[in-house]
């Protein structure tokens, strides 16, 4: 895998996270797929989810996803083409009491030593509101 020509001696790879989340009584459903934009393909990441409030003490995580905070998630997305989707990661988190609305962030953790070209991607706001309806991002 070459360098970007942008770069100085490290590829870039421009991640995006696409999907959905719902609130309703403090439970948080998260559906989303990782998206590379390139130019690079990005050997290994992971997404960081961080919540705006505090998580349930119990939480029943998916395969791949581990708590790494009192408010933070980490899930392993893996490897990404140059340009292209990587599978999809869909988890439910409990909040503690029931919030009117929870700020999502996204950020990615890169461990394949891509730099990002433009750097607003990787890191995305959801504001998700207790209503049970869908927001997409």
């Amino acid at each position: 895998m070459a360098p970007y020509a942008g770069a100085v001696g490290r590829p870039e790879a421009g991640l995006a996270y696409h999907g959905s989340a719902v609130l309703s009584g403090g439970q948080v459903h998260v559906r989303f797929t990782p998206h590379n934009h390139g130019p690079s393909a990005l050997p290994a990441s992971a997404v960081r989810l961080r919540w705006s409030e505090p998580l349930a003490d119990r939480q029943a995580l998916p395969e791949g996803c581990g708590r790494a905070g009192e408010r933070m998630v980490m899930c392993r997305v893996g490897a990404l083409d140059a340009v292209g989707a990587g599978k999809q990661v869909e988890l439910r988190v409990g909040l503690r009491g029931a919030p009117s609305e929870v700020l999502l962030e996204f950020g990615t953790v890169r461990s394949g030593g891509a730099a990002d070209g433009d750097q607003g991607t990787g890191r995305q706001r959801v504001l998700v509101l207790d209503t049970g309806d869908t927001y997409y991002f």
